[in-house]
């Protein structure tokens, strides 16, 4: 099954949560801005009392997933799996979110013959969704040719075909990070204003302590207290350490959590940096720092360097992404926001314009919630946007 993150080896037992919704902090733990040589001087890690979250797992992703079949036998297709009960309620909020971009697309495949009307319609509704029309152009004509050798005669045949190749084209962007490659793993996070990133920390942070590990946040953001706030707030909701300077240097800010971090064996740093817009020449070069800095605390980090988009953008993230990937080489995105949006089909076209070099969408987000943050299926993506 295809869960939230990867793990190299058992999690370790957790103790056991407080009833409550809101953690009570031991007093031990600062949740306000800590300096890196008095996290330094504590030692060991202290214990992290975690709230007990739902082991998400994700339906296995047709055409990824190597499965092994028992039969013998020639089938025609697979059937698509079961979706886990624990999964529904995701994925009813991802089919929600996606409404919008659905629509248009969903009801074209009913009561209607294949002829060139159904392919001009659909042409209408996937360029509205944000497909772009170079990424239209190539599943249409990937679809016509499906159609004639596969000699389709039901539009319900027409529309499974489609959701087949949305499911080819979008399975090389799923990719589960593997939280035990490093200790500590180091995750760089950058994007623009406004794309949710401190949010997304706070929320991969609650993520991390269900899978049983310590976590300590970098507020890179050094420059707008109310980035630092947002920041030591997330840190005191999850029980975790804040470090933060107020108009330091944000590359100082990221080479002293990386210290600390290693100091007291901690298993994941997380390094905030400011929004910043790929043409801020200036902020970008300064993003390419705080990278390099990073290296020189630790051998081999950041080991993950992810991009925060917001889903509303649309064809501009893949902009985003392009110059952010020049800058500081991505190793995976979250795509937040997509709830209500009208252009889901922007993660279509990012898909398609990057098979040379496909960066992984790691998380998606539809909504503030903490399990509103889920790993990324191409198949339940597909299913959302055509469904």
């Amino acid at each position: 099954m295809f869960g939230f993150f990867r793990r190299n080896k058992p999690a370790p037992a957790q103790p056991p949560g407080p009833s409550s919704e809101t953690p009570s902090v031991s007093p031990s733990v600062s949740p306000a801005a800590a300096t890196a040589s008095e996290l330094a001087a504590r030692g060991a890690a202290d214990a992290a009392v975690a709230e007990s979250t739902l082991a998400i797992q994700a339906t296995a992703t047709a055409g990824l997933a190597a499965t092994v079949s028992d039969s013998s036998s020639d089938t025609v297709s697979d059937p698509v799996p079961e979706v886990p009960s624990d999964r529904r309620p995701w994925l009813a909020r991802l089919k929600q979110g996606l409404s919008r971009t659905r629509g248009n697309i969903a009801v074209l495949f009913t009561g209607v013959k294949i002829d060139e009307v159904l392919y001009e319609d659909l042409e209408t509704a996937l360029l509205s969704g944000d497909t772009g029309f170079e990424t239209t152009q190539w599943l249409l004509t990937a679809l016509r040719e499906k159609v004639r050798k596969d000699k389709l005669t039901d539009t319900s045949q027409v529309k499974a075909a489609l959701r087949g190749l949305l499911v080819e084209l979008l399975a090389p962007l799923e990719r589960q990070i593997d939280i035990d490659q490093a200790s500590p793993l180091v995750m760089m996070i950058a994007g623009v204003n406004g794309a949710g990133k401190t949010t997304s920390i706070g929320k991969l942070a609650r993520h991390l302590h269900g899978e049983g590990k310590s976590v300590l946040l970098a507020a890179g953001d050094t420059f707008r207290a109310a980035a630092r706030e947002q920041l030591a707030q997330w840190g005191s909701r999850n029980q975790v350490d804040v470090i933060a300077q107020e108009g330091g240097d944000p590359g100082a800010v990221a080479f002293d959590a990386v210290a600390a971090g290693r100091a007291r064996g901690t298993g994941v740093v997380m390094v905030d940096t400011a929004g910043r817009l790929p043409t801020q020449t200036h902020l970008m070069d300064e993003l390419k720092k705080i990278r390099r800095v990073i290296g020189k605390a630790m051998d081999g980090a950041p080991h993950e360097v992810l991009l925060v988009l917001d889903g509303n953008t649309g064809q501009n993230m893949l902009a985003q992404v392009k110059a952010f990937d020049d800058a500081v080489q991505l190793t995976g995105l979250i795509v937040t926001k997509l709830d209500g949006t009208a252009r889901g089909g922007a993660l279509v076209a990012l898909a398609h314009t990057r098979r040379d070099r496909p960066i992984p969408i790691c998380f998606i987000g539809v909504g503030e919630g903490i399990d509103d943050l889920q790993a990324f299926s191409a198949d339940e993506f597909a299913g959302a946007l055509i469904d």
